[in-house]
């Protein structure tokens, strides 16, 4: 019996436990304290580090207490058809070395040429698909399982394509990628953002509703708590109302940096996040560095865990 289990059943049973088995009452005591336990995994986003070499800034990562790193592809090569096998396994074993996972991958278009969710160019949209097929293939080489997709700008609607065409293009193009996706054991979570950076998904009842038409348990969601400021919605009614979809979350401060930087307080977003069960990856993102790599890493987790909310013990 570990110290914290014996803890709890000493003041469970009136200091006996140390002493004698557990009863029955006090077992089913426990059980109910560890299932009430919020244990989130929490993940940082590589770029965070800029130039950082990735050996250090995962080692960095492990040091301030991270299980898992998001990578962005543009941080290894603009295309990833380009990123051979031996680079691959590097990464892979640099993560491992340092005891992280790597979650997957986000910022998946960014620095591409000639994709887009929403073209209303065919061809595009099929090159569209076999690329997020390759970053299919890129994150599970890394031990990956998830694809999150932002890339503002590479799903913008054109001028002249309206919302309804553009939610019938990007379910084609994700479509067409699922088996591929499937088969490399890998998700793709579609990411509402701020309606200030793109026209199209910015905000999680769109989102929600591609996912829909996709169907597939390979997409689903992930919320953003940067991207979250501009919804009619708090975050926790988000939170609550999607939970359903949700495989993953972006933990920020709308200032850009990240989380206890600015005035978001996460204690109801993580009660909100306890209260639905979820238990996906809470990941750093920032886009703001200006307080440097350091402090944004340890500062950002050490902020999250100390709003963790406490389990129930009656």
């Amino acid at each position: 019996m570990n110290l914290s289990r014996r803890r709890f059943l000493s003041s469970a049973t009136g200091g006996l436990a140390t002493v004698t088995a557990p009863g029955p009452w006090a077992q089913r005591m426990l059980a109910a304290a560890e299932a009430d336990a919020f244990r989130p995994r929490f993940a940082i986003c590589n770029e965070t580090f800029k130039d950082w070499p990735f050996d250090k800034a995962f080692a960095f990562a492990a040091e301030c207490g991270y299980t898992g790193v998001e990578i962005a592809p543009f941080t290894v090569e603009n295309d990833v058809t380009q990123i051979g096998a031996a680079r691959r396994k590097t990464i892979r074993k640099q993560a491992d070395t340092a005891g992280l996972e790597v979650v997957g991958l986000h910022w998946l278009l960014s620095r591409t040429k000639g994709l887009h969710l929403t073209s209303p160019d065919q061809a595009t949209r099929r090159r569209t698909s076999s690329y997020l097929a390759e970053l299919g293939r890129f994150c599970a080489d890394l031990g990956g399982e998830l694809l999150v997709f932002g890339s503002p700008k590479q799903r913008n609607l054109a001028q002249g394509v309206t919302p309804q065409q553009g939610l019938k293009y990007a379910t084609e193009v994700i479509r067409e990628a699922l088996p591929q996706l499937e088969k490399s054991g890998v998700r793709l979570a579609l990411e509402p953002l701020s309606s200030r950076i793109t026209n199209f998904l910015s905000t999680a009842g769109e989102t929600s509703q591609l996912v829909d038409m996709v169907g597939s348990d390979r997409c689903r969601m992930i919320l953003d708590c940067n991207a979250m400021q501009t919804e009619t919605k708090s975050r926790e009614a988000l939170i609550r109302e999607h939970h359903r979809s949700l495989v993953h979350f972006h933990a920020n401060d709308p200032n850009g940096q990240g989380p206890g930087f600015g005035d978001l307080d996460f204690v109801p977003l993580l009660a909100a996040l306890r209260d639905v069960k979820f238990s996906g990856w809470i990941s750093v993102e920032v886009f703001n560095y200006k307080p440097g790599p350091e402090r944004l890493a340890r500062e950002s987790i050490d902020y999250l865990k100390k709003c963790l909310p406490r389990p129930a013990v009656c």
